[in-house]
């Protein structure tokens, strides 16, 4: 018992419990950044100009001139105070270059010139048969065996579109390679079954059988 007037001793208190330390954040490695992927060249800049193609020359500088040329059957143009210019085989950057460099050559002084493909006649394929207009055609873009029969008229009433086939001149040695396509498959949505056309290419449509 406590004496009058005395005070109580103070319980002891227990020591606080450790508070957990959070377990310290993985470090995430940084990721480097992907290496750019060049954009492939354009079909334009790579084209090789050919027999019976249309190009639109323009002289931006020291004076305005324009010209719109064929290549003629010898792969010459003619242009303005240098004449006769060999193009065939050549890109359109190259065939500019080309100009400018004869321009500069006596004729203007820092002359810019600006070339363009008009329209590609070089690059043929080639209908036959039972179509309204067989003949050659210039490869458009995105070209395919429908819409180039298409272009040709389309089928005769004795064209079959069951016998349609495209004759493809091969790469490693002369003659020609046959491909069969499903016409009719190709009409109702495959668009799977509609070949693509090359230059060269010779699509074949047979009459029907009766």
């Amino acid at each position: 018992m406590l004496a009058a007037g005395s005070v109580p001793a103070a319980e002891p208190v227990p020591p606080a419990e450790p508070v957990p330390t959070a377990a310290p954040a993985s470090v995430v490695e940084p990721v480097p950044a992907a290496e750019p992927v060049p954009a492939p060249r354009s079909s334009l800049e790579e084209y090789q100009v050919g027999i019976d193609d249309i190009l639109d020359i323009n002289v931006l500088q020291p004076e305005a001139l324009a010209a719109t040329v064929t290549v003629g059957p010898d792969g010459l143009i003619s242009f303005p105070f240098i004449g006769s210019v060999s193009v065939k085989g050549l890109t359109i950057s190259h065939i500019q270059e080309t100009i400018q460099q004869r321009l500069a050559d006596g004729y203007m002084k820092y002359p810019v010139v600006a070339a363009s493909l008009k329209e590609s006649r070089s690059r043929k394929f080639f209908v036959y048969g039972e179509v309204a207009r067989p003949g050659s055609y210039p490869v458009q873009e995105d070209a395919t065996v429908i819409k180039a029969i298409s272009m040709a008229g389309g089928f005769t009433k004795y064209g079959s579109s069951s016998r349609v086939k495209v004759l493809r001149p091969r790469a490693d040695r002369p003659g020609y390679e046959t491909l069969k396509m499903n016409i009719k498959a190709a009409m109702d949505g495959r668009a799977d079954e509609d070949l693509p056309v090359q230059p060269g290419d010779t699509i074949v449509v047979s009459e029907g059988m009766f």
